[in-house]
């Protein structure tokens, strides 16, 4: 924590770009230190709660609406019948509530290894944890990795690892053994989902997740930008790999007509996460 202006800021400094990112700190909430890590909870002048996990931004009330429903309603609309989701992580609950707006959905099973961060969202949070006792979820506090190991064959329609960086209990979530275990677990045409970091810093762990993918067998990989404050660089992504088919465009008729509310997701935000910048086409090699 610093001071400046008279404010108290929490900044959290980016070694890797060269930047720093601060937001002004009206008061601490609340701290817990969980056998795998520490939780603080602050109350901020401008984007309401915020949750800091071994000093790293997690999300604020202000902006989480944008990665928890981009990492949800883009590769549901593009599976052609999602019915049985797995949530890697994702102890917030964000998206969570995001995938079970989905009438069609069946099954949301969501395994978090640290319960503590899903008891502060719980608190801080209440929001986003509003369907935690849809009769559709059932949350484990559970080790994600050794979950999708044991996963039967051809179970699930699609995967959404909602992870932190890949560092501490996050880090055995980006390689190639982890998706092999999601791609034995996926369905004919099922896809896998993961946050995959900001293009404008972490290019190389970007490229290292994608060549991990393909090495573990899935068939074609897609990966959408979108914008995320309060992450390095304010610019995310998240990477899509189907197991057996290339990508063919989405739902857009259901997603058009989406019997649910969103703040951010709609067709044609859909449609233009896809593209990218040249940089990104000549660093991960796509046309």
């Amino acid at each position: 924590m610093s001071v400046f202006d008279d404010k108290k800021w929490l900044t959290e400094v980016f070694a890797d770009s060269g930047s720093v990112f601060g937001l002004a700190i009206t008061r601490k909430l609340d701290e817990v230190q969980s056998p795998f890590q520490k939780i603080a909870m602050y109350e901020t002048s401008h984007f309401g709660n915020l949750m800091v996990i071994d000093d790293v931004i997690m999300l604020s009330s202000r902006d989480n609406f944008l990665y928890h429903e981009m990492l949800s309603h883009p590769v549901l609309f593009t599976h052609p019948d999602p019915k049985n989701v797995v949530i890697i992580g994702g102890g917030d609950c964000g998206t969570l509530r995001e995938v079970l707006k989905h009438p069609g959905v069946e099954t949301v099973t969501q395994i978090d290894i640290d319960e503590q961060v899903t008891r502060m969202a719980e608190k801080y949070f209440p929001e986003l944890c509003a369907s935690n006792n849809d009769p559709r979820a059932t949350l484990q506090f559970a080790d994600g990795i050794k979950f999708m190991r044991e996963a039967p064959a051809g179970s699930v329609d699609v995967i959404i690892v909602d992870s932190t960086d890949p560092i501490g209990p996050g880090e055995g979530l980006f390689n190639r053994a982890f998706y092999a275990s999601c791609l034995q677990a996926l369905r004919s045409g099922g896809i896998l989902v993961q946050q995959s970091e900001s293009p404008l810093i972490h290019m190389p762990l970007l490229s290292a997740m994608r060549q991990a993918m393909s090495d573990a067998g899935f068939a074609a990989l897609q990966t959408l930008n979108f914008p995320q404050m309060v992450y390095p660089s304010g610019w995310w992504t998240c990477t899509l790999a189907r197991k057996d088919a290339a990508f063919n465009g989405f739902r857009e008729a259901d997603a058009q007509q989406a019997p649910f509310a969103t703040e951010y997701y709609n067709v044609d935000i859909h449609k233009a996460a896809g593209a990218l910048p040249n940089f990104m086409k000549k660093a991960l090699q796509t046309n």
